[in-house]
């Protein structure tokens, strides 16, 4: 009887202990995904905010693209102009002179 009761107090006694590393485990291990977790949060914000910036530069590029462009259609057209109003002045010009 002494044997089955200080058994049952050694089986409770390593049920208890068991119990108690068990809690111990999951609350390491939920405070391991928290910092997990919080870790991916600050590289899944960084990855944003670079992507914002990428896209800021982009944007800033374009639209220094669009200027450039822009100034390169008016320079020719200008070219252009003088090209077609020389054109027309030699053409006046000979048209007064009379042939030789």
């Amino acid at each position: 009887m002494r044997d089955q009761r200080e058994q049952s107090q050694k089986e409770t006694k390593r049920k208890q202990k068991h119990a108690a590393e068990e809690a111990k485990r999951a609350a390491k291990e939920q405070e391991r995904k928290k910092v997990y977790l919080a870790k991916e949060q600050a590289i899944e914000k960084a990855s944003d905010s670079r992507q914002i910036e990428r896209a800021e530069k982009r944007a800033t590029g374009e639209s220094g693209q669009l200027a450039r462009d822009q100034a390169r259609k008016n320079a020719y057209s200008a070219r252009e102009k003088k090209i077609a109003e020389a054109q027309e002045a030699r053409r006046l010009r000979d048209k007064k002179q009379p042939p030789e």
